[in-house]
C-alpha cells in the first residue's frame, strides 16, 4: 500500500502530511534517528523517511503495523503484492493469519499468535507464506508500543526475505539425510527413523520387518560400461524399488549398490516373501542405460523384529546375515533369517577354505543325469553334474559350493576341469549319446574358453557336435560385442549350444534372433506348477515351444517328477525331458552298464500326481497336546503336513501344536496313524522361505511369551499362532 492511500483511507489531506512527524514513517525516522544519534547526524524526519522508503523499494526489507487487536494498520506494499494480495485489501486484517499455520519444519511459528497476545517483544521470528509465486519464508520482527496514557496501541516492526537462505539450509539438511544421487533417504536418515520407529512399536508390541538387498552383477556394469552408466543404472533400481514400495521414506540407499527397505508393523512371512519376490523379479528385468541393454539381479535379506532382534544393530546384522545367505544359495533370492545362519556362515568359510584343495585331493566327481526323448523314452544325452564328497561333511550341494566357487574365484579351474572330464568319459560312451556340460557366466566371459573347450576334445577325441554347452541367459549382461565374438567361436568349433533355466528373470526374445542356440531349456519353476488347476504354466510351455520350432530349436523340460507331469510335457510338443521320472543323475560306471548296448530306453515310473515337495530329515519337534509337551521325531515335511515318530496309537482327528522351538508353533491335525507313526496336516500351509525350503505365515511374538512368564502353555497353542522357523531337507 502506497503512503498517499493510506492517509486518504485515514482521512488526511496531502501526501507530506502523511510523511511528517506524526506520520507513521516519521514515527519510524525519529525512532531511527533517536537511536543512532550518537553515531550519525541528525537527519531531517522527512530524509528518514525517504530513506526508509527507498529501503522498502529496494527489497531488501519491509515495514509493517497493527492496532491493539493485532489488525493491520499499514504493510510495505512490495511485500503485500509477494503474499498475493494488494495493499488496501489486507488493511484491517489480522496480521497473524498471514502466515501458515506451524508445522515440524518450523516449531517456533505456533508462538507468533501467543506473542502478540502477550505483547512480547518479536525478535526475527522465521514465518512461511505460500502464494501463486510459491513458498516464502520471512523473518519478522516487531514491538510494542503505547500510547500517552501508557494503554497498548499495538505494534511496529519489520521483516525481510529469508527464502533464499531458507532453502540453502534446507537443500544442506537434505544432502545430510538423502542419497544425492537417487534421492532416496541415505544410511543416517533410515537407520535414524529405524531406532525412532522400533521403539514406538515395541511400546505397541507390534513388530517391524527390514530388507536389506545388494545387487547382483553390478561391479560387472560398471567395469563394463563405466561408473556414469552404474550411476543411471541405480537411478532406475531406485524408481523400481519405489514403485513396488510406494513410500519414498522407507527406500533408502546405504551406498554402493546396497539398498534398504523399512517396512513397519509386517511380520506375515508369506506377504514378505511375495514382496521380496516381486523385487527380485522388478530388478531383474533388462535395463537400457545409455544406449545398452544390461541385466543385473538382486538378492534380499530379510529380519523382522523382535524375533529377530529388538534393536536397530541386531536387526539390520541378522538381516545382513540372511542376505549373506540368499547370495550364497545362488543369488536371485530371498533368505529370512533364523538362529542357524550365524553356523551356517561359519560353515560357508570353513567349506570355501576345503573348496580350494577339493579337486588336488580327488573329492570331486561327475554324475550324468539322461535327457530323454519324450516321444519313444530313449536316452539322447546325459548332462554332466558335479558332486563333491567333502571328507567329513560327506556330499555338499552344487547349490551350495557352486557359488562359494564363483565368489572364490575357484569356478573357472572347476569348470575346467568338469568340461575336460566330461569329455573324455563321453568318449567312452557306446552310441552317439550327447554330454551336455554347464558353463558358468564367469567361464564364458573367460576369452580362452574356446581354446580350452578345443583342447579337452582334441584331448579325448570327441567329436564336437556330441559336446553341448548349456549356457545361461545372464551372459547377456551387457551384449556386448564381445559376446556375440564368443558365440561365434564356439559354433566355429562346431559344439551344440543350449540356453538353460530359460524364462528365470533374465528373458529376452532379441537375443535368440542373433545368438546361436540348438536348445532351450525350460525351467523347472515352470513345470512344478504347469499341473496345478488355474496355473498358466502351461500356455507359457506352449509358447516357448512354438518359439523353438519356429527358430529350429530343441526343448527340454527340466524337473519332470511325476507322470501327470510327463503327460502334460508330451501333450504341449517338448522334444525331451529330464527329471525324476525317468532316473536321478548316475555315476559313470552306473551309466555303461545301461548303455552298453548303444542305446538306453528308460520306462518313465513315478506319483501319478504332482505333490508338494517333500523334505526328508531327521530332526527332534514338540508336539503339544492339551497340557502335555511330547517329544517326537518329524522324518519329512511339505507345505500341507508333515511324518512325525514318537507318539503311540494316536487317534485320527486329533489337535497338536508343533512346537520347533524359540516360540515358533504350527497347529496340525492327524490324519493318519499307525502305531508310532502319524502323518499330519497343518491348518495353515507353509510358505516357502526363498532358498528351497519352508516356513510359515508367522511366529508367535516374544512379547506374548513374555507376559506368558516364558512359559509356552496350551493357552498359547490356538489356531492363531502358526508359526516355525526356517527348515530345509537335512
Amino acid at each position: 500500500m502506497d503512503m498517499s492511500a493510506r492517509f486518504e483511507r485515514e482521512g488526511g489531506g496531502d501526501m507530506e502530511a502523511a510523511e511528517g512527524p506524526k506520520g507513521f514513517l516519521g514515527k519510524l525516522g525519529s525512532r531511527m534517528t533517536r537511536a543512532r544519534g550518537d553515531e550519525l547526524p541528525n537527519l531531517p524526519t522527512r530524509e528518514a523517511m525517504l530513506l526508509l522508503r527507498n529501503y522498502e523499494e529496494s527489497g531488501k526489507g519491509w515495514f509493517w503495523s497493527t492496532d491493539a487487536a493485532g489488525r493491520i494498520t499499514y504493510i510495505s506494499g512490495a511485500v503485500a503484492r509477494l503474499m498475493g494480495h494488494t495493499p488496501r485489501a489486507l488493511m484491517a486484517k489480522p496480521f497473524a493469519e498471514l502466515f501458515q499455520p506451524a508445522d515440524s519444519r518450523c516449531e517456533r511459528q505456533r508462538t507468533l499468535p501467543f506473542l502478540l497476545t502477550r505483547q512480547s517483544k518479536i525478535d526475527e521470528l522465521p514465518l512461511r507464506t505460500a502464494a501463486d509465486g510459491g513458498e516464502r519464508w520471512w523473518a519478522v520482527s516487531g514491538q510494542p508500543f503505547f500510547d500517552a496514557g501508557g494503554r497498548f496501541a499495538g505494534y511496529r516492526g519489520s521483516g525481510a526475505d529469508i527464502t533464499a537462505q531458507r532453502r540453502s539450509a534446507e537443500d544442506a539438511s537434505r544432502l545430510a539425510l538423502y542419497d544425492s544421487l537417487t534421492g532416496l533417504a541415505n544410511r543416517l536418515h533410515i537407520s535414524k527413523k529405524l531406532d525412532t520407529t522400533l521403539a514406538m512399536l515395541a511400546r505397541q508390541q507390534r513388530s517391524c520387518a527390514i530388507m536389506l538387498l545388494d545387487l547382483d552383477r553390478f561391479k560387472h556394469v560398471n567395469d563394463t560400461l563405466g561408473h556414469p552408466a552404474g550411476d543411471a543404472l541405480l537411478k532406475q533400481v531406485a524408481q523400481r524399488l519405489l514403485k513396488i514400495v510406494g513410500d519414498k521414506d522407507r527406500v533408502s540407499r546405504l551406498g554402493g549398490d546396497e539398498f534398504q527397505i523399512l517396512l513397519p508393523e509386517m511380520e506375515d512371512r508369506g506377504q514378505l516373501g511375495d514382496m521380496a519376490a516381486d523385487i527380485i523379479a522388478s530388478l531383474s528385468q533388462p535395463y537400457s542405460v545409455e544406449g545398452s541393454r544390461c541385466i543385473i539381479g538382486a538378492s534380499v535379506g530379510v529380519a523382522i523384529s523382535p524375533f529377530d532382534g529388538t534393536s536397530s544393530e541386531d536387526l539390520v546384522r541378522n538381516a545382513d546375515l540372511a542376505l549373506y545367505a540368499a547370495k550364497g544359495g545362488g543369488r536371485g533370492r530371498f533368505r529370512f533369517y533364523s538362529s542357524d545362519l550365524h553356523q551356517a556362515a561359519e560353515d560357508r568359510r570353513a567349506l570355501e577354505d576345503d573348496l580350494r584343495d577339493a579337486l588336488a585331493r580327488g573329492e570331486m566327481a561327475l554324475t550324468y543325469q539322461p535327457i530323454v526323448n519324450a516321444k519313444n523314452d530313449t536316452v539322447t544325452g546325459m548332462e554332466a553334474l558335479m558332486r563333491w564328497e567333502h571328507p567329513e561333511r560327506g556330499p555338499i550341494s552344487p547349490a551350495l559350493f557352486i557359488p562359494i566357487a564363483e565368489e572364490a574365484n575357484l569356478i573357472w579351474g572347476l569348470g575346467e576341469w568338469a568340461l575336460r572330464r566330461a569329455c573324455t568319459d563321453a568318449a567312452s560312451w557306446p552310441g552317439a549319446m550327447r554330454v551336455a556340460v554347464n558353463v558358468s557366466p564367469i567361464q564364458f566371459a573367460n576369452a580362452d574358453l574356446p581354446k580350452i573347450v578345443m583342447s579337452a576334445l582334441a584331448a579325448s577325441g570327441l567329436p564336437p557336435e556330441r559336446l553341448e554347452l548349456e549356457i545361461t541367459e545372464s551372459v547377456f549382461l551387457g551384449e556386448s560385442d564381445e559376446t556375440a565374438d564368443m558365440f561365434k567361436a564356439l559354433k566355429a568349433i562346431g559344439v551344440r549350444l543350449a540356453l538353460d533355466d530359460f524364462g528365470t528373470g533374465y528373458s529376452s526374445l532379441g537375443y535368440l534372433q542373433t545368438a546361436p542356440f540348438d536348445k532351450i531349456k525350460i525351467d523347472q519353476s515352470f513345470v512344478r506348477g504347469a499341473t496345478v488347476a488355474g496355473s498358466r504354466n502351461s500356455a507359457i510351455i506352449a509358447a516357448i515351444v512354438a518359439l523353438a520350432e519356429a527358430l529350429d530349436m530343441e526343448t527340454t523340460a527340466e524337473g519332470i517328477e511325476s507322470l501327470d507331469q510327463l503327460d502334460l510335457i508330451r501333450k504341449l510338443h517338448v522334444s525331451h525331458v529330464q527329471g525324476y521320472v525317468y532316473s536321478k543323475a548316475v555315476p559313470h560306471d552306473e551309466l555303461l552298464q545301461h548303455a552298453e548296448s548303444g542305446s538306453w530306453t528308460i520306462k518313465p515310473a513315478g506319483p501319478a500326481k504332482q505333490r508338494n515337495d517333500r523334505f526328508h530329515m531327521f530332526r527332534k519337534v514338540g508336539a503339544i497336546h492339551e497340557n502335555h509337551r511330547y517329544t517326537v521325531v518329524m522324518r519329512n515335511l511339505s507345505a500341507t503336513g508333515a511324518f512325525v515318530e514318537g507318539l503311540l496309537d494316536v487317534p485320527v482327528g486329533t489337535q497338536f501344536v508343533i512346537d520347533f522351538g524359540e516360540g515358533q508353533l504350527a497347529t496340525a491335525t492327524v490324519r493318519r496313524s499307525r502305531k508310532h507313526q502319524q502323518g499330519v496336516e497343518f491348518e495353515q500351509s507353509l510358505v516357502s522361505d526363498g532358498n528351497g525350503g519352508l516356513c510359515t505365515r508367522h511366529r508367535v511374538s516374544p512379547y506374548l511369551i513374555a507376559a506368558a512368564g516364558q512359559n509356552l502353555s496350551p493357552a498359547l497353542a490356538l489356531p492363531a499362532f502358526t508359526c516355525t522357523s526356517d527348515w530345509q531337507a537335512a
